[in-house]
């Protein structure tokens, strides 16, 4: 079935496609939160915030967790709750979601969603919803761009980048480029889809907030949670792969910032 083209977001919109354009067929985002989650220590009732098509709860109720996705989007919940039966997913809004029906052992937050909180309202708002649905010592895992990467580092933003995804035969191309709005410390992307039978892109915009260690910081022990680990590599996106037992470099000056917070008694 070809995308709806007038889709609020082209690619969250089709979770098909979506998951033809992100690979990961050895489930390194999943693998890596398992090796967290036993790292630091946690129990397996997860909730993952942001779960998109449902892919990691797959990899982690084969594992044996008992997992809850949370995902903004509606045609994501429906193609998770059509791919992975086992779990338990709900549309919502990750600043305001709950209350759900359990105390979570983990709570997850991959892929830069936690950078959604454009504010620091936003911020405050998602940590409070997420020490609300933790148990006490229970682990907030977050995998996102690093705002700390951008000081005096361009190379993600000095060329249009352009790419195909393939699907039932029809070739989407996208051009990205990315720059960054000082002014309100985001992220901004815009995208342009072109595709057969088309005559005008399709146009999307987004941001990320860009966070800083100390942000994290600041605002994890106003929100009651202790940091546990923050680290740049290894991880699922980053430059150096992830791999079980991998020593965290703290360098903190990589693409990627892994975050590890621990709800507060």
């Amino acid at each position: 079935m070809r995308p709806n083209i007038v889709s609020a977001n082209f690619l969250t919109d089709n979770p098909a496609i979506y998951e033809q354009r992100f690979p990961d067929p050895e489930h390194l985002a999943a693998r890596f939160v398992d090796d967290l989650v036993h790292r630091f220590g946690a129990g397996q009732r997860l909730l993952d915030v942001g779960c998109g098509t449902g892919r990691d709860a797959r990899c982690w109720t084969a594992l044996g967790y008992r997992v809850t996705g949370l995902d903004s989007s509606p045609q994501m919940v429906a193609h998770a709750r059509e791919h992975c039966p086992e779990a338990d997913f709900v549309v919502a809004d990750m600043r305001s979601f709950g209350p759900l029906p359990t105390d979570f052992d983990v709570i997850t937050c991959l892929d830069s969603a936690f950078l959604y909180c454009h504010g620091n309202d936003d911020v405050d708002a998602f940590l409070r919803r997420c020490h609300e649905h933790l148990r006490p010592g229970g682990l907030l895992i977050a995998e996102m761009r690093n705002g700390a990467f951008f000081l005096g580092n361009t190379e993600l933003l000095d060329e249009v980048r352009e790419q195909v995804v393939a699907w039932e035969g029809v070739e989407y191309r996208s051009r990205t480029r990315l720059w960054i709005d000082h002014a309100e410390q985001l992220l901004r992307r815009e995208r342009r889809w072109d595709w057969p039978g088309r005559t005008e892109p399709l146009i999307q915009r987004s941001a990320w907030r860009l966070l800083f260690p100390q942000e994290i910081r600041y605002f994890a022990a106003r929100n009651g949670f202790s940091v546990v680990a923050l680290f740049d590599e290894p991880g699922p996106r980053a430059e150096t792969p992830w791999r079980r037992d991998a020593a965290l470099s703290t360098r903190l000056s990589g693409d990627r910032l892994h975050v590890v917070l621990r709800r507060n008694e």
